[in-house]
């Protein structure tokens, strides 16, 4: 099967407009040109494309499927174009790079501020999964580079370490869970589920991961507040709406300033190690390997 990108433009325009020869005139062919095209495209596939009456044309179920197939093909050499355009601007490198919520929010700002310093024509695309989805983007060649925790499998991705990631709770010192810990440092997750909790904003890959270890227990977790960022959950804990569960590395840096205890918690996953991880090292672009020699140092 062999379609160019003019027959998919083509094919576009004619369904977009209802009208071989407006389609014709929007790709800029003549019509007897387009009607061959159309046709040839047919023969190929052995099946009709459109449904042709007094009105104009419709995709028949075959021409809708591949109406589908040409959007996703068009938008992908749009997108190309627009890449390559960046070239020649001075663009030099791109990198998709996959990572979960303590990453993105506590450890690689400092990493990726030093980073692009030293690489001005490098541009970095960060988005915010679950590990698991992360390992299986990979996988499938959607990212370049991914920060994962420990916790889930990584398959035959290559592995880095990069940072410690222990999850903790947080609540204010007279909070009934304070009260209730006493001098204890340390809690089980289940102890905490009566409370109210205040959470991340939006999809978060840490809400979500947490409240998926709340309904192992058969519980759901109850949120009073969703805010943007540790900070201001850990405001919000310091008044006493609520507790939270938050890396420790953000609990160590807001209790300076801040009324708040934190507590490690004992269940298994919430100690964990967070990797860096990709397909193999050796076949990144040179400014991709870059980066992960910065994030894994």
């Amino acid at each position: 099967m062999r379609f160019d990108l003019t027959d998919l433009q083509l094919f576009l325009h004619v369904v977009e407009s209802g009208s071989i020869t407006s389609g014709a005139g929007r790709s800029h062919l003549a019509l007897a040109s387009a009607s061959a095209r159309l046709r040839g495209m047919e023969d190929l596939l052995g099946v009709p494309l459109l449904f042709r009456n007094r009105r104009g044309v419709e995709p028949t179920d075959a021409g809708r499927t591949l109406l589908h197939h040409a959007r996703v093909v068009m938008q992908q050499m749009d997108r190309m174009r627009g890449d390559l355009g960046e070239y020649a601007q001075g663009l030099k490198g791109h990198v998709r790079l996959l990572c979960n919520t303590s990453a993105m929010m506590e450890f690689l700002p400092e990493v990726l501020a030093g980073y692009m310093k030293g690489h001005p024509h490098v541009n970095i695309d960060v988005e915010e999964r679950l590990s698991y989805d992360i390992v299986q983007a990979l996988t499938d060649g959607l990212a370049d580079i991914g920060i994962i925790a420990d916790t889930v499998a990584s398959g035959s991705l290559q592995t880095f370490p990069f940072r410690d990631d222990q999850l903790v709770a947080v609540a204010a010192p007279g909070h009934p869970l304070s009260v209730a810990a006493g001098s204890r440092r340390r809690l089980a997750f289940a102890d905490l589920l009566q409370y109210d909790f205040i959470g991340l904003a939006g999809d978060s890959a840490l809400q979500q991961h947490i409240a998926a270890h709340a309904l192992k227990l058969g519980q759901r977790l109850r949120y009073r507040l969703r805010l943007r960022s540790f900070d201001a959950i850990c405001r919000m804990v310091e008044s006493g709406a609520g507790i939270a569960v938050i890396p420790e590395a953000a609990a160590l840096r807001y209790k300076k300033t801040m009324a708040i205890r934190h507590f490690r918690l004992t269940d298994a996953w919430t100690q964990r190690h967070l990797l860096v991880c990709m397909r193999r090292y050796e076949d990144l672009p040179a400014y991709a390997r870059g980066l992960v020699d910065a994030i894994k140092t």
